[in-house]
């Protein structure tokens, strides 16, 4: 059978009632992952045998995301978000630590650490991260793609710069997994919230650990199912942790889990690379349709597109069912694989007004 095209394989999946032009908010679930987290709530409901628990859901989410960002699943730990997992990274530093960020990056990435009060923080602009780093620094954190405007961060260099002086990297890539390629096994840790380009419910995350960073972490979330065998370790001090990453899970919400599996697999099918080239023509056309206009959005080779001086627009955007944001005082518009041309061109038409 010939594989579906891109185009089949979404509008089998998505049907938006609105212009969605907001994915960096929130993205929109598939129909495969909407009737699978039905029936899980539905067998919830009436008792079923099956229907208090997705193990099953939680390891394919697993290794499906392990997959996608190029590591082993014994790599990938889960959990509910971010913040959370950012915050175990957080209490294994010690006091005194120096930890550089980027000015004005997510709160996820940054308060963490801040709100200890004991480690040294320095914040420095995204384009000199790299050139920032120095002995002192024991930990970068830093999101792949800027929340606020799309700007994407030098991964390259920002691992040569801390691998020279002996830095942990940190590297947030919520915006970026899902449409661009990401390859986590060069970082100590990578974190992702899975509801926006992964197109998965709320309440799923993804933390990856290396080998060598594990050694430094301790698990502070781990109960009965971060036991190497969950079913021995239900009571009781856990006898044996699990020896990869799972150990450093937060206990996963079930049902977003099932979702998360449904979406990740219909990443797998319709390929990451795929959905890059497709999300970055629907961008450089907005682009380009907004110098057209006599407006600048801010350069980023990026799907998200962030444009000073049209924040105002938002009102008249929504009143036309366009569903877009505003962020840092800008309004952000972000594409993904449901959306077309047609998009594109009705939110121009309405900024031309």
């Amino acid at each position: 059978m010939k594989p579906l095209t891109l185009t089949e394989a979404v509008s089998a999946e998505f049907a938006p009632e609105t212009t969605y032009l907001n994915t960096s908010s929130c993205g929109l679930l598939p129909r495969r992952g909407v009737e699978a987290v039905k029936l899980a709530a539905e067998l919830n409901a009436t008792g079923s045998p099956d229907g208090g628990s997705s193990f099953d859901a939680v390891a394919a989410a697993r290794a499906s995301y392990g997959r996608l960002v190029g590591v082993t699943g014994d790599r990938v730990a889960v959990g509910s978000a971010v913040s959370v997992h950012v915050g175990l990274i957080a209490a294994s530093l010690p006091a005194g630590a120096e930890v550089l960020c980027v000015e004005s990056d997510f709160a996820s990435v940054i308060n963490p650490f801040a709100v200890r009060g004991d480690l040294k923080m320095r914040y420095v602009p995204l384009e000199d991260l790299a050139d920032s780093v120095r002995a002192e620094t024991a930990l970068v954190s830093v999101s792949a793609v800027q929340s606020a405007d799309g700007r994407p961060a030098d991964l390259s260099a920002l691992r040569a710069a801390a691998a020279a002086h002996g830095a942990r990297t940190l590297v947030d890539a919520t915006q970026a997994v899902g449409w661009l390629p990401f390859d986590a096994s060069g970082f100590d840790y990578t974190v992702a919230g899975a509801y926006k380009y992964l197109m998965a419910p709320r309440g799923a995350s993804f933390l990856t650990v290396t080998e060598e960073a594990q050694e430094g972490l301790t698990p502070l979330h781990a109960g009965w199912m971060a036991g190497e065998d969950i079913w021995t370790s239900t009571y009781g001090p856990v006898r044996e942790l699990a020896r990869g990453a799972r150990r450093f899970d937060e206990p996963p919400p079930f049902l977003p889990y099932v979702g998360a599996e449904q979406s990740l697999a219909f990443l797998d099918e319709v390929g990451v690379e795929n959905v890059r080239d497709h999300n970055l023509a629907l961008a450089a056309r907005y682009r380009e349709g907004l110098v057209s206009l006599g407006h600048t959005p801010i350069p980023a080779d990026s799907v998200v597109v962030s444009t000073p001086g049209l924040a105002h627009r938002i009102d008249a955007l929504t009143a036309a069912d366009i569903v877009v944001s505003v962020r840092a005082g800008n309004l952000r518009a972000s594409f993904h694989l449901y959306n077309t041309t047609a998009d594109v061109d009705r939110v121009l038409d309405v900024l031309a007004d």
